[in-house]
This record gives structure tokens, C-alpha cells and sequence, in this order.
């Protein structure tokens, strides 16, 4: 049974890296007494070692170990074997590009699947949708495929901002680019608000937080999803 977190944001405004949702991880993660962290989606300024540092110190608060991916000699062998997982933010093109080039796409949609507690916030929630397309991020590389998890039946839009109706800014909304995914693609698409997270339990897909989420399909008007909403219909 999948048993899932999947958040927008790894941090809200005035708290620290994973801080809103320890007792919440604390729940999700309490048969396992290390995570193992992806940190594939994290591009030059920081390396892998000082990012799974971050996330060993924020965990440390909840009891948990934290061993990073790039660690492992044998990155298959380490997500078949992890306790639970956690992938963390950044690009991504860029983590996509390396859950593919280290040829573990597939076996961390298995692990999930078979109910390895997975933890994503930001990129790493991107990933469990059908396909990254509707990243807000900049294709600072060129994966494989777009192709993702499979773990969820519709894309995500972490790190959705409605638009501002104060601002002089004429530029294109998230909203306007989701409509433009939308030409070309039936996909349902979940604008996830900063502070919210799924909670997945089996087949429960449960809208966590205190913020409405926002549901875009295919030749439809938007509407805002309330929290406590279970998205499983969105599969139907």
C-alpha cells in the first residue's frame, strides 16, 4: 500500500527546512529508523554532501538517520533496500535527468508502489505525477523523457501562486501556463499552494494543509479544491 507525502515546499516563510511538517513525518516515518535521501535535485552551489547534511540535521529533530543516495555504491540496491525515502527539491530536469541516468526511476516507482514511505517536497513531488511537465522550473538540462513515477494519476504544480491583482506585471500566471500544458495534454493538474501537502494511503489522496488547492483539467474552468478533499476521483 503507497503510503505517501508530497508537499510543495520543503520550507514556509519564517520556519526552518522541513520544519511544519515533523510531526507529520514523525507519523508517516515511525517504522523506520533511517531515510534514505535523493538529493539529485540540487544543481551547482551546493553539492550532494552538504544537502543530505541539511536534511540529516532537520530529521535528527524527529529521530531519524539520513543516508544520502550518492553515498551508495549501488544506488538500486540502496532504494530496493531503504526503509523509507525522501527526495528533496531543487531542478527538475536535473533530478529527473539523474533518477534516469542512475537507472532508478523505475525502481523507486516500485519500492513506493509496494509501500517504501516516501517523502517529496518541491521537485521531488513533481516526480510522482504522470509526467514533469508542469515543473515551474528552467530546462537547464535535457532528460531521457518526461515520463515520471507513475504514482499518482494527475500532475502536480508545487509552488502555485495565484496572481496578483495589484501587480502592474503583465507576464504570464502559473495559471496561464498550466492552460498552455492543457492545449496539448488531458492531464489533470493539481496547483499545489505553499504549506500544503498530499497525504497518500493506499488509494486516499487526501489535500492536507490550510490552503485550498487548485484543480486545472482540459477544457474546463479551474476550481479550488478544499482541504480534507480526497483527489482519488481524479483517477476515475
Amino acid at each position: 500500500m503507497k503510503k505517501m507525502i508530497i508537499a510543495s515546499t520543503s520550507t514556509i516563510h519564517g520556519g526552518n527546512y522541513l520544519e511544519y511538517l515533523l510531526p507529520i513525518l514523525e507519523s508517516h516515518f515511525k517504522h523506520c529508523t533511517e531515510i534514505l535521501f535523493i538529493p539529485y535535485a540540487r544543481p551547482g552551489g551546493i553539492s550532494h554532501h552538504d544537502y543530505t547534511l541539511t536534511v540529516r540535521s532537520a530529521f535528527a529533530k524527529i529521530n531519524k538517520a539520513v543516508k544520502g543516495l550518492h553515498e551508495f555504491e549501488n544506488p538500486i540496491k540502496a532504494i530496493q533496500n531503504a526503509q523509507g525515502v525522501f527526495t528533496g527539491g531543487g531542478n527538475t530536469f536535473l533530478l529527473v535527468t539523474q533518477l534516469y541516468q542512475n537507472n532508478v526511476m523505475e525502481v523507486l516507482a516500485k519500492v513506493v508502489e509496494s509501500g517504501t514511505p516516501y517523502l517529496g517536497s518541491s521537485a521531488g513531488s513533481n516526480i510522482t505525477g504522470l509526467t514533469m511537465q508542469t515543473t515551474n522550473d528552467m530546462p537547464i538540462i535535457y532528460p531521457p523523457s518526461f515520463k515520471t513515477l507513475e504514482l499518482i494519476s494527475f500532475n502536480l504544480n508545487p509552488h502555485y501562486l495565484d496572481a496578483d491583482k495589484h501587480s502592474k506585471h503583465m507576464g504570464e500566471t502559473l495559471e496561464t501556463r498550466i492552460k498552455e500544458f492543457h492545449a496539448f495534454n488531458n492531464i489533470p493538474v493539481i496547483g499545489l499552494r505553499e504549506g500544503s501537502w498530499l497525504e497518500v494511503s493506499g488509494d486516499k489522496i487526501i489535500l492536507k494543509g490550510d490552503l485550498t488547492a487548485r484543480l486545472f483539467k482540459q477544457n474546463e474552468v479551474a476550481t479550488e479544491l478544499e482541504p480534507e478533499t480526497d483527489l482519488a476521483f481524479l483517477g476515475k
